[in-house]
């Protein structure tokens, strides 16, 4: 069987490498990758990472692309590449452009579409944007739909798709605890890691912040570093921002948050980086999808500075909370994790609700029509689930 993965972002590239792995290794398949080279060097840290070298890379990055120029140049580059390799399976992972138009290319040519991360819904169209109806699209086409959780897989009966769907548990759990175990077994790797962040006061709580999300670009994030701000004045408080590239954010960033003391910008971080971080933080406030599930397997407390989520398992759970981009909510939200940094002890990382580390063997034995064993994550206790309440903490 000769499968094809098209991913072309940082954080696909972190779903789909211990896949890809796997793939590799997997008697019976011949694994091809192509990727898309967006984010380019954030991107190459990830390959890296996990030993992928790309068969095809196809190069569609231009500057001030529109979204629609960006699929058009897929959609061109990636009908001849079909053509070319005459995959028997393409694989896509997620939400972003690049999937959909992956996906769609390939049902264009009667190609099956294997679909990661199938089943994630808000309902909203316009939240996130476009990710919503790229992934709706994707799984319209998909014949199989690995859905990382129980939930995604019933929003995928709701819809009534013709997909095969399967609970695999999430990928980015299979990076997480892959990440984790070189960080813990080598400790000049660790220390190597930990060297740029020498200035890190330990006696400060740590709040790692991370966002993105066109949906917030303009007031939203004005409002973001109104609030980062504010949360600045703190004593008790150190902020490490991993600013993303796109102008839209870099923008009101460095005007709102540049020169402050116990504020620490820093350029976008590679994965082994980021997962250090997450360890070392008391509190993470972000708008990122993947953090949403990441953090809560490390046993953080992640406030989501958004309204909606596509990611609701750990929300019920008590260890994510949506705190919008009004600042008071923010700062209020902050405020109280901080108050009860252990919040979620209680939350066994070992029984997350996104995955065991084994999603990458379900989807390959998936694949070859061998028989696996459905992911279900083992019971998720949390000691208060108050305390992480957004109605306590807003008027």
């Amino acid at each position: 069987m000769k499968v094809l993965s098209v991913f072309g972002t940082r954080p696909e590239a972190i779903k789909m490498g211990p896949l890809v792995r796997a793939l590799g290794q997997a008697p019976g398949i011949e694994s091809i990758v192509c990727t898309t080279g967006q984010h380019r060097a954030m991107l190459d840290q990830v390959m890296a990472l996990f030993d992928i070298v790309p068969d095809h890379d196809l190069d569609v990055m231009v500057a001030d692309q529109t979204l629609n120029g960006l699929c058009a140049r897929l959609f061109e580059r990636l009908d001849a590449l079909y053509a070319q390799v005459q995959p028997d399976r393409v694989l896509v992972h997620g939400d972003t452009s690049t999937a959909m138009t992956a996906a769609v290319a390939a049902f264009q040519r009667r190609i099956p579409v294997g679909h990661v991360e199938a089943g994630l819904r808000t309902g909203d169209l316009q939240r996130p944007w476009p990710e919503e109806m790229n992934r709706r699209v994707i799984d319209v086409v998909a014949d199989h739909l690995f859905a990382p959780t129980a939930s995604s897989r019933a929003n995928l009966e709701r819809e009534h798709l013709a997909g095969r769907t399967v609970v695999t548990g999430n990928t980015v759990i299979d990076a997480l605890q892959q990440t984790v175990a070189r960080l813990d077994q080598d400790r000049a790797l660790r220390q190597a890691v930990d060297a740029p962040l020498h200035m890190l006061d330990p006696h400060r709580r740590l709040l790692l912040v991370t966002g993105h999300r066109r949906e917030s670009f303009g007031s939203g994030f004005e409002n973001i570093c109104r609030a980062l701000a504010e949360l600045a004045r703190r004593p008790d408080l150190q902020i490490v921002y991993p600013v993303h590239l796109n102008p839209n954010v870099q923008g009101p960033v460095n005007a709102h948050l540049g020169g402050l003391d116990n504020v620490h910008l820093m350029p976008p971080q590679d994965y082994l980086s980021f997962v250090r971080l997450m360890q070392r933080a008391d509190v993470i406030l972000t708008d990122s999808g993947g953090v949403q599930e990441e953090a809560p397997a490390l046993g953080k407390p992640v406030l989501v500075m958004r309204d909606v989520t596509e990611r609701p398992e750990a929300v019920e759970a008590g260890v994510v909370r949506l705190v919008g981009t009004e600042p008071k909510r923010i700062v209020d939200a902050v405020a109280a994790a901080c108050a009860a940094p252990h919040a979620a002890a209680g939350f066994n990382p070992d029984a997350s609700p996104y995955g065991d580390g084994r999603a990458s063997e379900r989807i390959v034995a998936a694949l070859l029509g061998q028989p696996f064993q459905e992911f279900r994550p083992a019971q998720c206790a949390v000691a208060d689930r108050r305390s992480l309440s957004l109605q306590e903490v807003t008027p």
